[in-house]
Order: C-alpha cells, then sequence, then structure tokens
C-alpha cells in the first residue's frame, strides 16, 4: 500500500512541475539523470541551490547517529524533486561526491521520506560539513527509519541521482 501511495504522489505531482527546468545561475550541486523527462542539460537535470531552494520546502527536527543533539534540516523531498524532473516511480542510485553510492526505494519518497537537505540548523552546509547536500529522514518521527538498511541511504555530500526504471 505504502508504495502504491507513493508512485500516486509522485505522479500527480509532476503536471505541477510541466515546465522545462531553468538553467541553474549558480554553481551545480546536484546533477539528475535517468528516466526524467525535464532535462535543462542535454540528457540530465542540474540544480543550483537556488534553483533546490525554490521546490517545496520541508523540514525535519530530528536526531542523527552522527551529530549530537537535535537539530534542524530543511531541503526538499525526494517526491518533490523526482516531480520537479519529471520522473516516473522508480529507484533512486543516490551518489556522494567521494563515490559512496546507495539505492534508495520508491518506498522512500513519500512526504515523511527521504529529504534532500541543503540546510543544517538554518545554514548552508559546507562540504566538510557533510553537504552541500545531505539525504536525511526523519528518525525521530518514524522509528521505523532507525535501521541500518535507511543509515547507509543517508548520503552526505551528494551531488548526484540517477533515476532508475
Amino acid at each position: 500500500m505504502k508504495l502504491f501511495t507513493a508512485a500516486t504522489i509522485i505522479l500527480a505531482a509532476t503536471s505541477a512541475y510541466a515546465a522545462d527546468l531553468p538553467m541553474p545561475t549558480g554553481e551545480t550541486v546536484l546533477t539528475v539523470s535517468g528516466n526524467v523527462s525535464q532535462m535543462n542539460d542535454g540528457d540530465k537535470a542540474v540544480f543550483d541551490i537556488e534553483m533546490l531552494q525554490a521546490l517545496p520546502q520541508t523540514t525535519y527536527t530530528t536526531t542523527t547517529i552522527w551529530t549530537e543533539g537535535t537539530h534542524e534540516f530543511t531541503g526538499v523531498l525526494l517526491s518533490d524533486l523526482l516531480a520537479a524532473v519529471g520522473s516516473e516511480p522508480a529507484l533512486v542510485n543516490a551518489t556522494a561526491i567521494n563515490d559512496y553510492a546507495a539505492e534508495i526505494p520508491l518506498e522512500d519518497a513519500i512526504p515523511g521520506g527521504a529529504l534532500v537537505a541543503y540546510l543544517f540548523d538554518g545554514e548552508q552546509m559546507s562540504i566538510r560539513d557533510k553537504g552541500p547536500l545531505w539525504v536525511v529522514y526523519n528518525w525521530d518521527q518514524d522509528p521505523a527509519y532507525k535501521t541500518e538498511v535507511v543509515y547507509s541511504r543517508s548520503i552526505w555530500q551528494l551531488d548526484r541521482i540517477e533515476v532508475k526504471e
């Protein structure tokens, strides 16, 4: 049932982003390739921070196993990002600057699921501080996310996503 719900949300949201993506004016921080229909750089979609911030924002306040205390993460839900690039529901292969990669299933691309965070406690993250993008989950809200599998999907220094069919 959760899979159907995520698929429905992504398909419904896709129409909200029907226009072609603009070209980034700042430094590219994220490249989305693969099964996407909205592209701005050949066969892929590229985003700068401002473009990501223009998408619907979500904020999680949660603890992590990598930081001390409770922190606020703001970013774009993976489901909203996939809608922005016109992706059909699929498996996502997320990769970091250092080539660490993890597959994120469609079941995580739902409200309350995977968040591509670009702010940590209201500040942009440097590469040294796990940025500029970090895939986070609302671990304190949903204890089901407190597993080694989900922790392995929590990629920091995210810089590319490949959407697979």
